[in-house]
């Protein structure tokens, strides 16, 4: 009985791990000039003055962030863990889904005027941002984007198991999508920011699940 145990958690362990993306095999869009990828984990030195912004509000549109990722299509689930040594206002890391320069979404910790938020800025040709404002510094956050028929649900977690729903956002369906973890420094001079335990699960088709299911 405990051989069995053993070899069921083994197993356990290879498909978490088999989950997991490889880091090594993604691409970079505004590839930062310091950044290391060891055991599957990214540390980056965030690019000073980066950001991502399409025109609203305040007039600019900017697009140079540091941004690493794989593509994928149809349904799905992404979720990583970030940590980010923030030192100036509007200092960020996210998870990013992005399909071009005006249609993408960048949700997760947002350093401004001296409180840690969640935050998503949410751009279908032009952007729009929400944040809310966590009590204290969290150590980890964990960001999960849920992308389902033409929207995408977004969580956070601060411990990795129980996740708050922050938004529902519009994103256009049946196109490919860059995914992966960003960093920006808007105001400030760099910062270190580190992602572990990226990972993107596949969700079939709920238009082809229901066709199934009336079609059997």
């Amino acid at each position: 009985m405990k051989k069995l145990h053993f070899v069921l958690i083994f197993i356990g362990i290879m498909a978490v791990k088999g989950n997991a993306q490889k880091l090594n095999a993604m691409h970079w869009l505004n590839e930062p000039s310091e950044w290391e990828i060891k055991d599957n984990k990214l540390t980056m030195q965030v690019t000073p003055q980066s950001d991502y912004w399409n025109k609203s509000h305040y007039g600019f549109t900017v697009y140079d962030g540091p941004f690493l990722y794989t593509e994928r299509s149809g349904e799905f689930e992404a979720v990583v863990k970030m940590t980010g040594v923030y030192k100036t206002r509007f200092d960020q890391v996210c998870l990013m889904l992005r399909i071009d320069e005006n249609n993408y979404i960048k949700t997760g910790v947002e350093y401004v005027e001296g409180v840690y938020n969640i935050s998503t800025v949410h751009t279908i040709d032009k952007s729009s941002w929400s944040v809310m404002g966590l009590k204290e510094k969290p150590k980890n956050v964990w960001m999960k984007a849920v992308r389902r028929l033409d929207a995408v649900e977004i969580f956070y977690s601060i411990d990795g198991i129980n996740y708050t729903m922050t938004n529902t956002v519009y994103f256009p369906e049946h196109k490919t999508v860059q995914v992966g973890m960003m960093a920006a420094s808007p105001d400030g001079k760099g910062f270190t920011a580190v992602f572990e335990d990226f990972k993107i699960t596949h969700l079939p088709d709920q238009r082809r699940l229901e066709w199934l299911k009336n079609n059997q």
